[in-house]
């Protein structure tokens, strides 16, 4: 048997992130065909699952779709199918990962505008109307959750507004689905992207959309929307609780046990507020430290991650240098990310670190966590 070095760390990263003991074994369960009756045992209860996870009826008009890949995938996916030759697409950024949608529809050749917010700032709706105004698009992205800046959007009133334009919102809900409510039952997004590695507390490797009626009517009428990005091909295996791909059966295990842990085991609100909670926590914590302050701004801060703007001393080396004390510690901490923290340092701007408290992540391991990084940050 080969020895590895690896080390076990725990996780306190925006994903992946930790996995439980009960879910790591549920790798072992017997593999399937995804073609055959097993499949349906699996998928039918991930399904219903997920839906119930979402805050959506067994009825709903949302169609669930498992792709392989990531929530890039899924929203890549949607950018594909949903996004004309002709149309135009607006991609409205709080950060990184709203960049991220904005280049997905350049690279695939499509009409698009972006309107940018300041990093750490969630959307103007006011700035918002008048952009809609000014462009006129046919398609609008959102980001639900910017896991770079822990800023969190209301999407209610974003795909509300984006619709009274008579546009489609497109929502990329990656890292907060499954940690707090999705709101699609209200926002009625045409899409909603997630994925498994962030919230859910389960392995990377499936991408996850809820899919409503009129991306079904504007998908038809998009041409070259690929293969295993086409939404439409993507439902027509999902209605039979297929995946159009051949899946992770591994992950689909894990995903059934998961699942089933976090609605009828946890419950879905308890989850919620454990995730409140850990965000709480976090928040006192950093008030308390001397020079560390909230990133986001107030009433927009996430219940699945959090950044904190360092003092104007700390460096990108010197929070590297503090990466490698904790992993001594037994932990991964997240020293910001990359991109915008070199932004940040380039304007002579305070840099920031990330706490991710998503996920199976509890009170306990998050205040001991916290405890440990408190004092390599007196040691510095």
């Amino acid at each position: 048997m080969h020895q590895h070095d690896f080390a076990a760390l725990g996780l306190f990263i925006t994903g992946p992130t930790y996995v439980r003991d009960e879910v790591k074994q549920a790798a072992l369960l017997p593999e399937f065909g995804h073609r055959d009756t097993e499949n349906k045992k699996r998928f039918a209860p991930i399904m219903a699952n997920l839906k119930a996870l979402a805050g959506l009826p067994a009825n709903t008009d949302y169609q669930v779709v498992i792709y392989n890949g990531s929530g890039s995938t899924t929203m890549e996916s949607s950018i594909r199918s949903l996004v004309a030759q002709d149309d135009v697409v607006l991609n409205v950024s709080v950060g990184a990962f709203g960049d991220l949608y904005h280049k997905m529809a350049v690279v695939n050749g499509k009409k698009a505008r972006q309107l940018s917010f300041e990093p750490g700032r969630a959307m103007d709706m006011e700035q918002l109307e008048k952009t809609l105004q000014e462009v006129a698009p046919q398609v609008v992205t959102i980001t639900h959750n910017e896991t770079s800046s822990g800023v969190v959007n209301d999407i209610v009133a974003a795909c509300a507004l984006i619709r009274a334009h008579g546009a489609l919102p497109l929502v990329d809900g990656v890292s907060i689905f499954g940690g707090a409510p999705s709101r699609i039952s209200t926002a009625r997004p045409t899409i909603y992207s997630t994925s498994t590695q962030k919230s859910l507390g389960l392995p990377a490797g499936f991408g996850i959309a809820f899919i409503g009626p009129d991306a079904v009517a504007k998908a038809e009428k998009v041409e070259f929307r690929g293969y295993s990005s086409d939404i439409l091909a993507q439902l027509g295996c999902a209605s039979k609780m297929q995946t159009l791909t051949t899946p992770n059966c591994t992950l689909a295990n894990q995903m059934f046990v998961q699942l089933d842990s976090i609605v009828n085991r946890e419950g879905v609100l308890n989850r919620f507020a454990r995730h409140e909670k850990m965000r709480d926590m976090v928040h006192a914590w950093v008030e308390k430290l001397d020079g560390f302050e909230l990133f986001a701004q107030e009433g927009a801060r996430s219940p699945t991650l959090t950044a904190v703007r360092c003092p104007q001393d700390m460096t990108v080396n010197k929070l590297k240098a503090l990466k490698a004390t904790m992993r001594v510690k037994g932990y991964l901490f997240d020293s910001g990310y990359g991109k915008l923290n070199d932004a940040l340092a380039a304007q002579g701007r305070a840099i920031l670190f990330r706490i991710g408290h998503m996920g199976d992540i509890t009170m306990e391991m998050l205040g001991e966590y916290l405890e440990n990084l408190e004092q390599a940050l007196e040691a510095r």
